[in-house]
């Protein structure tokens, strides 16, 4: 946290979380573009953000994209901020959101967390159903994690596990794993209060790819990115995803609880579901 007030006392770096604010997933070419500094001067400053989580870095092919991490952001939220007077917060900021937001070409959610655990045991807690179930709001994923396999959805203990389309894309054990997401459920209508043609028009939009990278980092530390992209342009599940829908918590919301279990051996009471 000490790290995050430091790279936030800089207006220039500031300005850099701003631009990505405003288009994430920016090479340093684009960030120089239209700024003052040089690039030597701009790197610097990214190395400061990347140093205290608040900017993570992804590689795409040869290009190096930099994501607005909000990890360390929400540490500071949930140091000082009430339930209550967070969910009062999000509900300004999205009113703002709604009023300034200029349509998305297609949101790309990136979500860098460090975790005291070992790649080994992260890996069991993304794929192992009594894992998954508590931390995930009491939903257990099952699946033979096989390329091509199914990931299904399993309610409760004793119900039948639900095929919602999601499919494994990649599974490669304490490194990586990709599955396409699901599309809006009827359940979905009812929680955040949808009429049936507003459920209608979202059951238009594409399957989205939640990817999750595992890298060791220092001592007994794992660095977990996820990577949530492939969304329809302007996307409410991406909105979802991000916790920024009233009632909906996200994968921020969830990967605290499964940092909390990871760590304490107790998730964090009542989690919000990322569906």
């Amino acid at each position: 946290m000490d790290d995050a007030f430091r790279a936030l006392a800089d207006p220039s770096r500031r300005r850099l979380l701003d631009r990505l604010n405003e288009r994430n997933g920016q090479t340093l070419r684009e960030l120089c573009d239209g700024l003052a500094g040089t690039r030597q001067s701009v790197s610097k400053h990214l190395s400061v953000l990347e140093a205290a989580n608040l900017v993570t870095t992804v590689r795409r092919g040869r290009e190096k994209l930099h994501y607005l991490n909000a990890a360390p952001i929400n540490a500071i939220a949930d140091r000082w901020l009430s339930r209550y007077d967070r969910e009062r917060a999000a509900t300004l900021a999205d009113l703002t959101t709604a009023l300034e937001r200029q349509p998305m070409e297609s949101p790309t959610f990136v979500y860098t967390t460090y975790v005291t655990t070992t790649a080994q045991r992260l890996w069991s807690a993304l794929t192992e159903p009594a894992f998954t179930r508590r931390y995930w709001g009491g939903v257990a994923l099952v699946s033979d994690w096989r390329v091509g396999s199914p990931v299904l959805w399993q309610d409760a203990p004793d119900g039948e596990p639900r095929d919602l389309g999601q499919r494994v894309l990649v599974a490669e054990p304490y490194r990586r794993l990709s599955y396409s997401w699901h599309g809006f459920q009827p359940e979905h209508a009812e929680h955040f209060g949808w009429s049936a043609e507003e459920l209608a028009a979202r059951l238009g939009e594409r399957r989205s790819t939640v990817t999750f990278e595992i890298e060791p980092h220092s001592g007994s530390t794992v660095r977990l990115t996820v990577i949530h992209d492939d969304f329809s342009p302007d996307s409410e599940m991406h909105r979802a995803i991000s916790g920024q829908l009233d009632g909906s918590g996200g994968w921020p919301e969830l990967l605290a609880s499964l940092k909390t279990l990871l760590e304490t051996g107790e998730p964090m009471p009542d989690p919000t579901p990322a569906r």
